[in-house]
């Protein structure tokens, strides 16, 4: 598994990429930098993988056509080289999958642009990349991890306070982490119990969350927050110690620890309570399209991964229970 840079450093080797690259290479790394940000509207960890994937490309094609490279050498060729290398390299299926998706996207946007004549992307192939069960959490080790947070928060300190309703909230909408950290003061409706949330694209949806989240936010903000808030906290729903807007690594840790302490539970973070979110919502009769939409998957394709994850749980229940499984 690839290690996970710290923002700082990933951005530091994208320039360095740049900066090695031919200059029409590299104006058009510059090009479709801000097509990803400013016309799509993706979130700079999101652009950041696209550009690293690209500049991969781009670097391979400069190191066999020569320093003055131009787009004209990105070929069919030249990409299945490229992507034949990263596989060489032990790249697993998923990452090159990925890579080869961020191309595709790269090349589709050239051509349209006119900086390609023709579009040699939707005939790269790449590995299928196998998709492997998300861990999930049982109902009843859940419940286990949201009572031992509430048993946490009993005596009224406002960093436990806040964990507890971190963990509730999380659980009950299935929101991502970045989402969650984003939330600020006016994104709340606490009358109708509804999340106003900006996700991946900068789309908007409305979430619900029940009664268990509404009664530890309520703590949360009426005795945890005050006790934390500082000019630095704005309107920040959730508050890291110094008061500014809790960070993301923060907000996992905590979920690492809440899960940790449950026993048998598997070792999950934030997307782990998103997948937990999602089984418990089918396993208890929601449609495929209700939770696409409560998730803010941009496709149906992504919700039908958690399909999968309940009819194994079927299928391992009949294995145990039936007579003549």
């Amino acid at each position: 598994m690839e290690r996970t840079r710290s923002g700082a450093t990933a951005r530091t080797d994208l320039r360095a990429a740049r900066a090695a690259l031919p200059a029409e290479l590299g104006g058009a790394a510059d090009g479709f930098q801000r097509h990803l940000a400013a016309e799509r509207g993706l979130s700079e960890h999101t652009v950041r993988a696209y550009l690293g994937d690209v500049s991969s490309l781009l670097a391979d094609v400069a190191a066999h056509a020569g320093p003055g490279a131009g787009l004209h050498a990105v070929t069919l060729p030249a990409l299945r080289s490229w992507l034949a290398g990263q596989h060489a390299q032990g790249i697993s299926r998923a990452t090159l999958a990925r890579r080869a998706a961020s191309v595709r996207t790269f090349t589709a946007w050239a051509h349209r642009t006119g900086l390609l004549a023709a579009d040699p992307g939707p005939r790269l192939a790449a590995p299928g990349k196998h998709r492997s069960l998300p861990a999930v959490l049982r109902a009843d080790q859940a419940d286990s991890a949201m009572a031992a947070s509430a048993s946490g928060a009993e005596q009224g300190d406002p960093v436990a306070l806040r964990d507890h309703a971190l963990l509730e909230l999380l659980y009950a909408t299935g929101v991502r982490v970045a989402e969650l950290c984003g939330l600020d003061l006016d994104d709340i409706d606490r009358e109708r119990r509804l999340l106003r949330v900006l996700g991946k694209g900068k789309r908007e949806r409305a979430v619900p969350f029940g009664v268990p989240a509404d009664a530890a936010l309520e703590r949360w903000l009426s005795a945890g927050r005050p006790a934390l808030r500082t000019d630095r906290s704005g309107p920040a729903v959730f508050l890291g110690a110094r008061g500014g807007r809790l960070d993301q690594r923060m907000a996992r840790r905590v979920v690492h620890d809440a899960v940790q302490a449950v026993p048998g539970a598997a070792d999950l973070g934030p997307h782990g309570l998103r997948h937990s979110a999602a089984t418990h919502l089918l396993e208890g009769g929601a449609d495929l399209r209700s939770v696409q939409e409560l998730l803010g998957h941009a496709t149906l394709a992504t919700t039908q991964l958690y399909t999968h994850v309940t009819v194994d749980r079927l299928k391992a229940i009949h294995d145990r229970t039936h007579p003549r499984s």
